[in-house]
This record gives structure tokens, C-alpha cells and sequence, in this order.
């Protein structure tokens, strides 16, 4: 690392972004706003989303649409073109100049023409390569035609939504391009954080396909080993409804906030009833439940609606879009929407901490800008830091190695974070209490003697951590915590904000116990403003950030399923920001990741253009901004479906040459994008009339012969066997003492340098590992082990047995 300016943690880090579109992008802009240098590599012509705008509003000659200038503002621009050996020479001279490349340029991008993570580390041995493609790199799918709309077919999201009787419904607003780029940024770092420490770079080979898998399925294929038979299809309910001036979001995540839910709308019955407990159980009388949550929601204004649930502690929260959120009450007053030097509005850096700034907006680069200067740079040898452990050959690093974690957080969003330290080194120890143990323990468990065991998703969230139960309302638990807090690096929950402050554990007194500590707080709404005190789960912060609006029927809202671990990477970000700062100060500092926040960038899209060029965008159900046609079409086979996507001119060519090149087909109009997207009705007619005289796998095999990215509906429960993610070793199979040999998904990345096995232990029953940390670590005896479980401040069944 060259000598940095104090004001920013990665001021210093150079980064090659070679990537286009929306993915890599979205992950050097992350970078770029901790100080780091972002060196933009374009092709020829340059990154096609300068001439693109999501709203379809035409740009002026020369001029870069809303969306680019957010993604890479800041960032400064060279043309490479890496098909001459001039381009590929400045790649391999800015090389030595670097520590990051990321790009996404595919199995055919860079290894053929010499410039693969090899050869570019044999330039520059600490530089760390992020490749993000949509199998990854190797594999028997890894040249298979494929963009974000294909994914989602295959990884079973599009046919677990919708309603039966109006057919599958994808999730809008590129939501994966997003979520790849959230990773991307994620797994950038930490390979920097084990170069930095080894002396040895990394290649993260990142898959879109089994990031998504991670993301937007809550652990189908765990759920499906614990429950055989097919997914239904679904919508959340109760989840958007119609107020009078309006629509409402709601979350009833836990059987009381059912209940409640029921007694406000004036239909406790409901909640009496146990075919209705669980939200797939009342898919079956749906309109019934509908007619009842209408008749009351149409009734009310949002605002009334809000206030009542909120006061019932029942998770709610308005809709938003890119023309309501600006305004927005709570966002307004804690200042998330900043100007862009652009001039339109954009989300601020999506994590605020304590002591160490983000950079405001940059200017985005004209193409080419600063050739002259980063040429001149590609010449001059520059210092790259020393690592900092002694051994530069010593074999690579795990990124946290050696990082201690008091793990206090529940349910998703923050299990999935600390998920991401064990993956990669840490040692986390998970903190329950008997009295309330982890809710989602009990979400789509397995039936048997020990439900709290076998919940799906706890499981996917939870390997490779230790567990312990202490009652921090008891005096004996709370100390028994601090001394835990005394010997960690970091501290992690996310409660509703009252929380800690109940237990008197909030800031100051952890602060006090170890003033080397990270404290990361991942609150629904934030720890200020006027929401900062209601109750919200990702659905809700879906719900509000846009990302809803514009996913599902153009009718109806559906919320997407993936905050929880959105949040969650962009808060581990965050910690390795503050990790990095402590490095140079030693000390700790609070880190504050509401997941609102990296919802409204998720769905920055909105709020960009309608501030741009003042068109709200709305859904359009199937149908994309990006690529048309866009779909899903009915097969032959009975209840077979396909998805498919075309992004581009030559797809397209490729998609005349299969049907026969037939007359409609070949109207001029059709030749680009803006004239496919308007004739889309006609297309669908065409396309749907070609899927229905052919079997799904027919289909699908021919349009991807042509180039046409293609996939079959894939059922969630159904995924495994698959040949890409068996080659990947995708999944990793563990022995759990109650669901016997299970097969866990682990990162979606292959490296190399590291073993390729991220999972080192089962998830944890409860209370595991009370006699390993309170007895042997903390140095309890068993005489004091055996008095704290028979006040029930430890223990390992939940106290209610």
C-alpha cells in the first residue's frame, strides 16, 4: 500500500476496474467512497452503460446517463483496448502499479490474451484479482449464454413467486447485477486483507449464480433436504396491501406479530386458527385472508395505518419509490440522499462510522479523461507496502484469521454476517439466551424431538460458529458477556435499537470494557430519526427502499427476500473499514449499517433518474429495462416454463437465425433495443407460440445454441444435482447431531490459494459450547456452570421445555 492520506481507511489502495455494466462497477464505487484510487479501463466506445438509462430517456450526444455517473463517480477513465498489444500492454504496466484488479470480462476475457490472474501476479505478486462472471470461470456452464433474468430461473426464485393463476413473476430493478457487486466489493477486500498479510494476492473467482443462490432463496436446497417435495408457488402475505391514499407494507415474521396483525384488523379468528400459522399455509385461502385485510387497510390512510401498527409493535412501513423517497420523513432528516455533482440525487455510502469519514460524490470521467496521467503513472515505478507479517512467503492467509467475534445477533441479516467472518477465518461465538433463543431456530425446521434444531435457514446462516447461552437480564449473564467482550475484536447485533441500552450494554460501557473493540449495529432503520424506534424486518426495509416497487406484477408489489444478507455484506464491508483504521490508531469505534441504507443503493436507480430526468420508474412484471424480449413462456411439457433475456443486437441476431429468420422478425425496428422493448407484445406473441410446440428442454437447448441466454423454471427444491455447482464444490457436506449428513452451501467463490472448503463445523445446537468458552476459555468450574444452569443463565434447551 503506497503512504495514504489519514482522511480515508483505503486512501492509498489502487484498484483496476476493468468491468462494465452495473456489477463491478457498483463494487469499485464502494471502494472508491472509503479514499480508495479507481483506475476505470475501458474498451473501445467504453462501458456501454454510459448510452443507457433505465427510464428509456434518450441522452444527448456525448452525454453519460444518470446511473453511470453514480456508479463511477470519482473513478478516472483510460481506454484499453486488451484485443492490441498497446491496451494490454498499459494493463500489464498499471499491474505493477496496483493491488486490486477487478473485472468481468468472463473465461474469454483476459487468461486468452495473456493476461489472466496469473500472469498479471507474476507482474505484481500482492495484486489481488476479483473475476465476477455468471458461473464462474471454469465449469461445464461457464461459457453458457446467461445474464441476471436466466439466473434467477435457475436458482428456482422466478417459479417460487406469484400468484397460481397468474403465472411465475421475477424480481425487477437487476437486483442480482447489485448483489454481485455487494460480494465482489466484500471479497475484494478481504483478499487485500490477506495479501496484506501474507505477502501472497488472491484470484476470487466470484459466480453470480451461486451468490444468488445465497441471497435470494433462503437455503431452498437446505429446505427441501429437510422438507421433500416441491416449493409452491408464493406471495408474502400479509405483505402490500392497498391503504386509501395508497399501499402499506407489512412483515409478520413471529407468531405473535400474527396474532397482533390479526386482533388490529378486527379478525383475531384468524390467528386461531393453525392452518393459518405459517405464510405457505395461507397461500390456500388467500382471498378470504385478502378480502379481510382490505376491507380494513382501504379504510385507513398510510399514515394511519403506520401509526396504529407501529404502536402494536407490528413491523410496518409505507412504499416507496424514487419519486416518494426523497421526501420521506425519516430519510430527509438523517440526511440520506446527497447531490451528485451530476446534479441529480443519489444515496449516500450506505454505513456511517463513528470516527472515520466516507468520501462525499465525486464527478463522474468523461471517456478517456485522464489517459495522459494514468499513462505517465503506468510508467513510473511505485512503492506497494510491505505485508504485515513478516514471512512473504509464507502460504496464503485466511482474511480473519485470528479475529475474535462476540456474535449477539438473531434471524438472518446478522447471522449471515458473522456466517462470513467463520467462512473466512474467524472464530465467532454465537450468544443465545434459553429464554430466547435465535427466532429462526424454528423457521422451516425439520420435524423431530428437537424442532429448535432443525430450522433451514438458521442452519445456512450459522456454520462454522460456536454457540453459548447467557440471560443478559440476569447480572451473573451480563458480566459473563463483558468478560467475553474484554478479549473480542468485534461485537456484532441487530436488535431493534432499545435493546442493548436495556441490557446496559450499549456503546459507552462496551467501549469501556474494550476500547479495541468494533461494535456493529445493523438496526432496520438506523439509530436515529423518526423510525428509529419501530420494529422492521427486510421485507419491510424492501418494502421502503423502493426495491418492492418494482418487483412483481405491474398491479401488485412484491417484496425480493434479500435485505438480510444484503445488509449484511455491506456491513462486514464497513467492519473491515473500521478493522483497518484500528490498525492504525488502536482503538475501536461504533459502525452503524442500517439496512435501509444499502436497500435505497440497491434501488438507487429510482431515485437517480427520477431526479435526472424526472420519470418515475414502475414495474412492468416480467419485463426489464435491460434486455428485450424478457420473459417466461409456457412449454409443451405440463407445467414446464422457460426464462429468457435478450440483452444485446447480437443475441438477438441469434434469435432470428433460430426461428427461421421469419418475416415479422426482420423489421428494421427490431434491429435495436428501443424498438424490440416497444414492439415487446408482439414478441411475447411470437415467442410464446414457439415455447408451446416444444418441450422445455428442447427450447432451452436451442436457444442457447443460438447464444440466447435461456433457463428452465427451476423448482428451489431441485437445484441440486447440478453440474457447475458440483465441479464449483458449491456445497459442503457436514454431520449435525440432529440432521445427520447435510449438504450446506458455502461462498460463491473458488480461490485457488486457499483450500476452496470455507465450513469448518456444523451449526451449533444450543448452547454447545458453554463448558468449551465459559468453562475452559473463561475459566468457570464446573461447580459454577452447574449453579448457572439451575438458575437457567445457561443452558442448552430452551427454558419453556
Amino acid at each position: 500500500m503506497a503512504p495514504r492520506d489519514p482522511a480515508w481507511p483505503l486512501a492509498g489502495l489502487r484498484v483496476l476496474d476493468l468491468s462494465r455494466e452495473i456489477s463491478g462497477p457498483y463494487a469499485t464505487k464502494l471502494l472508491w467512497d472509503a479514499g480508495a484510487d479507481v483506475v476505470k479501463l475501458e474498451p473501445p466506445g467504453g462501458d456501454p452503460l454510459r448510452r443507457w438509462t433505465a427510464s428509456g430517456v434518450a441522452l444527448a450526444p456525448g452525454e453519460d446517463g444518470a446511473l453511470f455517473q453514480f456508479l463511477n463517480a470519482g473513478k478516472r477513465s483510460a481506454v484499453a483496448d486488451l484485443d492490441t498489444e498497446e491496451g494490454r500492454g498499459l494493463l500489464r504496466a498499471l499491474a505493477a502499479t496496483a493491488d486490486l484488479v477487478v473485472e468481468d470480462l468472463g473465461p474469454q476475457g483476459l487468461a486468452p490474451r495473456g493476461l489472466g490472474a496469473d500472469a498479471l501476479r507474476e507482474i505484481q505478486p500482492r495484486l489481488c484479482v476479483l473475476s465476477i462472471s455468471p458461473f464462474g470461470l471454469t465449469g461445464p456452464w461457464a461459457e453458457r449464454p446467461a445474464n441476471e433474468w436466466t439466473l434467477q430461473a435457475a436458482i428456482g426464485i422466478i417459479a417460487r413467486r406469484g400468484l397460481p393463476e397468474r403465472g411465475p413473476v421475477g424480481v425487477g430493478g437487476r437486483v442480482p447485477e447489485w448483489l454481485a457487486g455487494a460480494w465482489a466489493a466484500w471479497g475484494a477486500l478481504a483478499a487485500w486483507r490477506s495479501a496484506r498479510r501474507s505477502g501472497r494476492g488472491l484470484h476470487l473467482d466470484l459466480s453470480s449464480f451461486e451468490a444468488m443462490l445465497l441471497c435470494m432463496t433462503q437455503y431452498h436446497d437446505l429446505n427441501g433436504q429437510f422438507h421433500p417435495g416441491d416449493l409452491v408457488q408464493y406471495v408474502d402475505n400479509p405483505s402490500i396491501e392497498p391503504a386509501r391514499d395508497g399501499w402499506v407494507g407489512f412483515a409478520t415474521v413471529t407468531s405473535q406479530q400474527w396474532q397482533d396483525f390479526c386482533a388490529m384488523i378486527g379478525a383475531p379468528d384468524l390467528a386461531q386458527d393453525p392452518r393459518l400459522a405459517a405464510a405457505d399455509q395461507r397461500m390456500r385461502e388467500l382471498p378470504r385472508i385478502h378480502a379481510l385485510i382490505h376491507a380494513w387497510t382501504r379504510e385507513r390512510s398510510v399514515a394511519e395505518i403506520v401509526e396504529i401498527a407501529s404502536a402494536m409493535r407490528i413491523p410496518v412501513a409505507p412504499i416507496g419509490n424514487g419519486e416518494t423517497l426523497p421526501e420521506t420523513d425519516h430519510f430527509r432528516e438523517r440526511g440520506v440522499f446527497v447531490r451528485n455533482p451530476g446534479g441529480f440525487l443519489q444515496p449516500r455510502t450506505p454505513w456511517r462510522l463513528e470516527r472515520t469519514p466516507m468520501r462525499p460524490p465525486g464527478r463522474a470521467p468523461q471517456l478517456d479523461e485522464q489517459a495522459a496521467e494514468i499513462r505517465a503513472e503506468a510508467a513510473r515505478p511505485r512503492r506497494v507496502g510491505a505485508p504485515t507479517c513478516p514471512a512473504p512467503d509464507a502460504p496464503a492467509a485466511l482474511p480473519f484469521a485470528g479475529l475474535r467475534v462476540v456474535d449477539l445477533t438473531a434471524f438472518w441479516a446478522g447471522p449471515f454476517a458473522t456466517w462470513l467472518l467463520a467462512a473466512l477465518g474467524a472464530d465467532v461465538v454465537k450468544v443465545e439466551s434459553t429464554q430466547r433463543p435465535d427466532g429462526m431456530r424454528f423457521v422451516n425446521a425439520k420435524q423431530g424431538s428437537a424442532l429448535w434444531e432443525c430450522g433451514s435457514i438458521y442452519h445456512g446462516a450459522n456454520t462454522g460458529k460456536r454457540a453459548v447461552t447467557l440471560r443478559l437480564d440476569a447480572p451473573e449473564g451480563r458480566e459473563l458477556l463483558l468478560r467475553l467482550v474484554r478479549d473480542a475484536d468485534v461485537v456484532i447485533e441487530n436488535f431493534s435499537v432499545r435493546v442493548l441500552e436495556n441490557f446496559d450494554l450499549d456503546w459507552p460501557v462496551l467501549r469501556a470494557t474494550n476500547p479495541r473493540a468494533v461494535l456493529v449495529r445493523m438496526p432496520a432503520w438506523g439509530l436515529d430519526g423518526p423510525w428509529r424506534d419501530r420494529v422492521g424486518f427486510a421485507m419491510n426495509v424492501e418494502q421502503a427502499c423502493g426495491l418492492a416497487w418494482l418487483s412483481g406484477y405491474p398491479d401488485l408489489a412484491m417484496v425480493v427476500n434479500a435485505c438480510d444478507p444484503v445488509g449484511a455484506l455491506h456491513a462486514m464491508l464497513a467492519l473491515d473499514l473500521a478493522l483497518l483504521e484500528r490498525e492504525r490508531t488502536g482503538a475501536g469505534q461504533l459502525v452503524e449499517v442500517p439496512l435501509v441504507e444499502p436497500g435505497l443503493n440497491f434501488a438507487a436507480a429510482q431515485v437517480v433518474e427520477h431526479s435526472a430526468y424526472g420519470v418515475r420508474l414502475d414495474r412492468t412484471g416480467n419485463r426489464g429495462p435491460a434486455a428485450a424480449p424478457q420473459g417466461v413462456y409456457r412449454c409443451a411439457g405440463a407445467g414446464e416454463w422457460l426464462a429468457l433475456a435478450v440483452a444485446s443486437d447480437a443475441q438477438w441476431r441469434g434469435l432470428r437465425r433460430l426461428l427461421g429468420d421469419p418475416a415479422w422478425a426482420r423489421d428494421p425496428a427490431l434491429d435495436g433495443a428501443a424498438g424490440r422493448h416497444a414492439a415487446h407484445d408482439r414478441l411475447d406473441a411470437e415467442l410464446g407460440a414457439w415455447c408451446a410446440a416444444r418441450t422445455c428442454e428442447a427450447a432451452v437447448e436451442a436457444l442457447l445454441a443460438a447464444g440466447v441466454p435461456a433457463h428452465p423454471l427451476v423448482n428451489g427444491h431441485r437445484v441440486m444435482p447440478n453440474p457447475q455447482l458440483e465441479h464449483r464444490r458449491f456445497f459442503e457436506w457436514l454431520e449435525h447431531p440432529h440432521t445427520g449428513r447435510t449438504r450446506y452451501p458455502g461462498l460463491p467463490f473458488r480461490c485457488d490459494e486457499l483450500a476452496n472448503a470455507w465450513l469448518r463445523r456444523a451449526p451449533p445446537t444450543l448452547g454447545q459450547h458453554n463448558d468449551e468458552v465459559l468453562g475452559g476459555e473463561l475459566g468457570l468450574s464446573r461447580e459454577e456452570l452447574a449453579e448457572l444452569r439451575a438458575k437457567q443463565i445457561v443452558g442448552e434447551r430452551p427454558a419453556w421445555l
